[in-house]
């Protein structure tokens, strides 16, 4: 579109967002002979967050940072992981451009979308603007980061989300992270690998808290170990811009203190992206929270439009965006039996180094849910079946899995662990597939792997749960081979574990 152009088409499917969910699902109706549209409002931004500013380039910096050797310089290693990490974007946003360019049925439109009523949008890109009708119409924006209201902050010049930080080729000397979730750690140990002193600041009371204490003691205990300050109970107030750096002001328990930063990076959640859309024109119903209201099937309160991935407000990966598709592309294809009820087991992974996977319920969860609970669990390095561990030189963390001693089904775990974020897609899929633990501990697996630390600790436990040894945790049952010992405390950690 050119000099202030007005024209209109139509669609089968108008697709908005060109992230992992929507761009699948538009591939998938134009093979089937659909007539769509995508509408991605940059073009620096096909393919979705995912691929440029989310999971691909952060955890290829993560890799760049554990690769880096104590005698290389912090700030030239860390310009060229940026540097290569931009181009590994650009090659693969240019590739996902290409799936969809490709099909014939598939128009992609870069430009801002917004409703004019329920079955019709309007592109904006510059003076030019397109309509946009379709039968059916998907929204699949993504979200965006949220920065607190908190004096000084915003219009900090040291502000960055982790979007800046992944164009930013100067490292941070010291790096101030307000927020301790997944996304805030991930990025605190990825900094501090490369060089930067890094300071974490929670609002809650301790670190990992909807966790066993058990496992968020070794995941705190490495970061703390890899010199990150982690500050628990820390209330922001407000952020002081100096000539050469910004002063962050907190409080903890009432008193006040400062921490001093070249950078402060927001980590306290994403929003669903939903500005500019004009949803109330469509008739677009949203929750409390800002996030589009769905039904089981991702219907909107308008039945033609869909919502997928976190602007519905569910579970914010590109692995769910993934399987919204899947259930709208059931509804338009298939038989439309498939829902977000179908999900069970579905597995999380932080990308700290050794990462940190979950998937299913806590030890105190399944007490609480009245569930009667086995556990099994090792310390990496006491475990003797831990040899792609030891051979990758790295034997910190912690296997643990929670077993219903009633059925023996596995009800959750969590892996801290080198190839932990492969292992735990095997334990979701033996739990989505009601595998007793006793079959999951007697498998054969490749050796060496990470994987056959399973063995070890499934291979032999007792169908009944087994009684608190003396001295014992109270709450947790665990077997003589389940059972692992709590080693003296490490003097240079505030965790019960050295690791």
């Amino acid at each position: 579109m050119s000099g202030a152009e007005r024209l209109g088409i139509t669609a089968d499917v108008l697709v908005i967002g060109f992230g992992k969910g929507g761009k699948d699902l538009a591939g998938t109706m134009g093979r089937e002979g659909r007539r769509v549209v995508m509408v991605e409002q940059s073009d620096q931004m096909y393919g979705g967050t995912c691929v440029n500013i989310g999971c691909v380039p952060t955890k290829a910096l993560v890799h760049h940072a554990d690769v880096r050797r104590p005698g290389d310089d912090p700030q030239s290693w860390y310009h060229d992981a940026i540097g290569a990490v931009t181009d590994l974007t650009t090659m693969t946003r240019g590739r996902n451009f290409e799936m969809l360019d490709t099909l014939d049925t598939v128009a992609v439109v870069t430009g801002r979308a917004s409703f004019l009523d329920a079955t019709t949008v309007e592109v904006a890109a510059g003076d030019d603007r397109l309509t946009v009708s379709a039968a059916t119409i998907v929204i699949s924006t993504g979200s965006v980061p949220v920065v607190p209201d908190i004096r000084g902050l915003r219009d900090s010049a040291y502000l960055a989300t982790s979007t800046d930080l992944l164009h930013t080729k100067e490292l941070p000397r010291h790096l101030v992270v307000i927020g301790g979730g997944y996304l805030g750690l991930e990025f605190a140990a990825m900094y501090r690998q490369f060089g930067s002193e890094v300071s974490v600041l929670e609002a809650f009371p301790g670190f990992m808290g909807r966790e066993d204490d058990d496992v968020a003691d070794v995941v705190v205990g490495i970061l703390r170990d890899q010199g990150i300050t982690l500050i628990p109970d820390a209330k922001v107030t407000e952020v002081r811009d100096g000539s050469v750096d910004t002063t962050v002001c907190y409080e903890v328990g009432g008193r006040p203190r400062t921490l001093r930063a070249d950078k402060i990076l927001v980590a306290t959640g994403r929003a669903p992206a939903v500005e500019g859309l004009h949803l109330g024109r469509a008739g677009i119903r949203t929750t409390e929270r800002g996030a589009i209201e769905v039904d089981e099937h991702l219907r909107t309160s308008r039945p033609h439009i869909y919502a997928i991935g976190d602007v519905n407000g569910g579970p914010q990966f590109t692995y769910i965006s993934q399987d919204d598709h899947r259930i709208v592309a059931d509804l338009l294809l298939g038989d439309g039996t498939r829902s977000t009820a179908d999900r069970r087991a579905v597995p999380h992974t932080m990308f700290i180094t050794p990462p940190f996977s979950t998937v299913g319920l806590t030890e105190t969860a399944a007490r609480e849910r009245g569930h009667n609970v086995r556990t099994a669990g090792k310390l990496v390095a006491r475990a003797t079946a831990t040899h792609r561990p030891r051979i990758m030189g790295d034997t910190r963390g912690l296997i643990k899995l929670v077993i219903d001693a009633d059925t023996d089904l596995v009800l959750g775990a969590a892996l801290i662990s080198i190839d932990s974020q492969e292992v735990i897609n095997l334990v979701a899929l033996a739990m989505r597939h009601d595998v007793p633990a006793r079959e999951l501990g007697n498998s054969i697996y490749t050796h060496p792997s990470t994987t056959e630390v399973l063995n070890e600790l499934l291979g032999t436990v007792a169908r009944a749960g087994a009684q608190v040894p003396a001295g014992g945790r109270p709450g947790i049952a665990r077997s003589p081979s389940t059972y692992w010992a709590r080693p003296k405390p490490n003097d240079q950690s505030s965790g019960p574990f050295s690791v």
